[in-house]
């Protein structure tokens, strides 16, 4: 179906354009389909399960993952090297802020995954079908948290317990916190890579 938009008498032609998207067909449209990752620069960060600290970092970064269903290695690419990237730290010795990431500062990072990330509320209740289900989640989290550890260093990158009740405990530096998300839109978009290790622009 067409509405008729321009009538041109010299030409004799008759444009036509379609008609205005509906509210549920943008809904649909600006739907995410990506991994998220809730970023936060941190003076120190740890996790406990059942009373027992699982993992701590001093300075660095914790980072909440919710990993969608559709995701990727190329969504968990994106996310490590822009996580690994991000210039959220001061130069102590230019004294420039927002100038070093986490791997130029030698600090830590705690990963841990949540699914909540992905909660769309009907009516007053949250839904989380489009978050990737535990049984294929699992390990995929998991390699997420190894290529972390490939590109900048076993010791320096924790995580949480996968599918457990966590407490997570924090003290935001800043407070600084940045959500990324792992668009296709955004990744065409760049025409260079950033390499791990080295600053973005």
């Amino acid at each position: 179906m067409y509405c008729l938009s321009t009538l041109s008498l010299c030409s004799g032609r008759v444009r036509f354009s379609p008609p205005p998207r509906s509210a549920a067909t943008k809904r649909r449209r600006l739907q995410i389909r990506a991994m998220r990752a809730v970023v936060q620069r941190v003076a120190s960060a740890s996790v406990e399960v059942e009373g027992r600290t699982v993992s701590e970092i001093g300075p660095g970064l914790l980072v909440l993952v919710g990993i969608h269903d559709s995701d990727t290695d190329s969504d968990a690419d994106y996310i490590c090297r822009k996580v690994l990237n991000m210039r959220l730290f001061t130069n102590e010795s230019t004294g420039r802020g927002w100038d070093q990431n986490v791997m130029q500062k030698n600090y830590g990072v705690l990963l841990v995954s949540q699914f909540t990330l992905y909660g769309i509320l009907k009516g007053n209740k949250p839904d989380f079908h489009v978050a990737m289900p535990p049984q294929k989640a699992k390990p995929f989290y998991e390699s997420l948290v190894e290529r972390f550890r490939k590109t900048y260093s076993p010791d320096a990158v924790k995580d949480g317990i996968f599918g457990a009740m966590m407490k997570v405990n924090l003290v935001n530096d800043g407070p600084v916190t940045m959500q990324l998300d792992s668009l296709q839109s955004t990744r065409n978009a760049e025409t260079t890579a950033e390499e791990p290790g080295k600053s973005g622009k």
